[in-house]
């Protein structure tokens, strides 16, 4: 007789949104417009109220094919309410505000889209967001979010395995980390024009080896769409056992190289932001305790667990200690 062994990742039925209320609520988001979810980079705003939906600027566009049924990893909380990801983003490049970066993100254009591909691969070469929906198979994955700053979400997405994408790519044996870097026109980025101090565009970094991780994802939806402007369309980077500031918006140029690039945050605060940027609570961030985290949007603070959760499927990469 063939038992099936759980997998780590499979949630319990309570843990879940009842498919019937959460289509329903998706229905009546889009018939008032509404636009969904965007995640982190470090600042320390207090959150704010959510907006009525009917305020929030619709965005979607692309049309995704089908992802594969969930494939969802350790929960321990419901999903985050779409309206109020939908309106607590961190996005410097439009605001360090997070309570408007939805209302500023309407300047972005995410259509067309390219992806140039170059650094230590067989051959450079570039893509179109579209070639990436019509070549890759897209998968749905349920995971924590957990910003820097302290405050978590649990956010479902739409992408594409970045092992499957860094496959495709077809890197040389010498490579061993991959850059990526954020679109940077000023006319689409507000925030990049009213903030010239930084180092715009905005760039990070993975090991090969973390990027050809099962948990890493280049995500184009959430929430069952096309992700929104405020959340880094039309393609983003999801690391989910990393702090948020890890997870890249907005990309349009994959670098493979052998040496490990420098990081925005890093370059900037290298004694407050590393370059691995791991979920971590018992490494204390210099100005704030990372022990802990609060819920978003409910308030509720509860221990920060290793990795974010996902300690048996990336400690292997990391030294002990």
């Amino acid at each position: 007789m063939l038992v099936r062994r759980p997998n780590v990742w499979d949630l319990p039925s309570n843990a879940l949104t009842p498919e019937r209320d959460w289509v329903d609520r998706r229905s009546v988001l889009r018939a008032l417009g509404y636009a969904g979810a965007g995640l982190a980079l470090p600042s320390c705003l207090p959150h704010a109220a959510p907006t009525p939906a009917a305020a929030v600027p619709s965005t979607f566009e692309w049309d995704l094919p089908a992802a594969t049924p969930n494939v969802s990893y350790p929960l321990d909380r419901p999903l985050t309410d779409e309206l109020a990801a939908a309106t607590h983003n961190n996005f410097y490049e439009f605001t360090t505000d997070k309570a408007r970066v939805w209302e500023l993100a309407s300047s972005l254009r995410p259509k067309p889209w390219t992806i140039e591909v170059r650094g230590d691969v067989e051959k450079p070469f570039d893509l179109g967001l579209e070639d990436v929906l019509a070549n890759f198979q897209l998968e749905e994955r349920t995971y924590r979010f957990r910003c820097v700053e302290a405050w978590s979400m649990a956010v479902p997405w739409i992408g594409v395995p970045l092992a499957k994408f860094v496959e495709r790519c077809k890197p040389l044996s010498k490579a061993k980390f991959i850059r990526f870097v954020s679109a940077g026109d000023a006319a689409m980025f507000p925030g990049i024009a009213s903030q010239p101090w930084y180092a715009w565009p905005y760039y990070e970094g993975l090991s090969v080896r973390e990027a050809t991780n099962e948990l890493s994802l280049l995500a184009v939806g959430i929430y069952g769409h096309a992700l929104p402007n405020q959340h880094g369309a039309p393609i983003r980077l999801v690391v989910p056992w990393k702090y948020g500031y890890k997870n890249i918006k907005s990309i349009v140029r994959i670098e493979f190289r052998e040496d490990p690039p420098a990081t925005f945050w890093n370059d900037l605060a290298n004694d407050e932001y590393d370059f691995y940027g791991n979920v971590r609570p018992d490494r204390p961030h210099p100005r704030w305790s990372q022990a802990t985290e609060q819920k978003i949007p409910s308030g509720e603070r509860v221990p920060t667990l290793m990795y974010n959760g996902y300690a048996d499927l990336v400690s292997s990469l990391y030294p002990p200690g």
